[in-house]
């Protein structure tokens, strides 16, 4: 009896725990999936500075070469469209103009002068006294003369438009954020006198790698940090390029290439940030 009894005894035995066994791997190992979770996806991660949207950041120059009498701005001062920023001396061409409006008014004295004598010589003519010859003259000299004040006006007007270069205005409202010459310093034609931003409103200009382009769209959030601020902005994607470009942001790590092609994605911001202009950022797009 003992001797069949024990070997069923072994088979329960063993049956139970290879039940057991195969128990316990089924519930270690997790059900398969058909997707991964949201929160388990990569983000795009990129560098990224603070700009200005196109147009809110000027150089403003001079047209005419000169020596600047006067600047009439400081850093950070904000400034409206239309405002003085400097002034060029101008005495020669005050002078020049002086000039040329005495000139129009001798020519206008002139002109007065030759219709008086064109009208005695027409008199003389119908008269019988005078001779057409002299009457042709008189004509000659009153065309002459208004031909002259003609050409001395234009140089009234010309002059005048330099005299008015010499007083350059702000283009745009705005804080001024740099002043590249000093009053008394001699400067040539087209040379910027100072810098000015709209710093109302900002962006972020981001350098995506171009392997990772078909990752961005347009509208989707982003999340922006900068190194020694706490905590983090919101924006969105809101320009997309259509080609890629050469980057223009040395990587913070020097073991990463250079010479890299990026996307520069435009970030703009959903809350007020407390980020200067030209910052560098990272920027985490979801």
């Amino acid at each position: 009896m003992n001797r069949i009894l024990y070997p069923v005894i072994g088979v329960l035995l063993i049956v139970v725990v290879v039940a057991q066994i195969r128990s316990a791997r089924s519930e270690t190992i997790p059900a398969p999936t058909s997707a991964a979770s949201p929160l388990d996806t990569p983000r795009v991660v990129a560098e990224g500075r603070v700009v200005t949207y196109p147009g809110g950041e000027v150089i403003v120059g001079s047209e005419v070469a000169g020596r600047v009498a006067r600047i009439a701005v400081e850093e950070q001062q904000s400034v409206r469209k239309g405002d003085v920023i400097a002034t060029i001396n101008a005495d020669d061409i005050q002078a020049a103009l002086a000039e040329a409006r005495s000139r129009v008014d001798e020519l206008e004295a002139d002109i007065r002068l030759y219709e008086l004598e064109s009208t005695r010589a027409r008199e003389l003519f119908d008269a019988e006294v005078g001779s057409r010859q002299a009457w042709d003259k008189a004509l000659r000299d009153v065309d002459a003369a208004r031909a002259r004040r003609t050409s001395a006006l234009a140089e009234v007007s010309r002059l005048a438009a330099v005299l008015a270069k010499t007083r350059i205005i702000s283009p745009m409202d705005g804080t001024v954020i740099a002043r590249h010459v000093d009053s008394g310093e001699s400067i040539a034609e087209g040379e910027g006198l100072v810098t000015i931003a709209d710093l109302s409103r900002l962006r972020i200009e981001s350098e995506v790698d171009e392997f990772d382009t078909a990752r961005i769209t347009l509208g989707s959030p982003v999340s922006i940090v900068a190194e020694g601020y706490e905590g983090s902005w919101r924006g969105s994607v809101e320009e997309i390029p259509h080609a890629v470009v050469s980057r223009r942001l040395n990587p913070p790590d020097p073991s990463k290439p250079i010479d890299t092609r990026v996307l520069l994605v435009k970030v703009a911001f959903a809350e007020k940030a407390s980020l200067k202009l030209g910052q560098r950022v990272e920027v985490q797009f979801r």
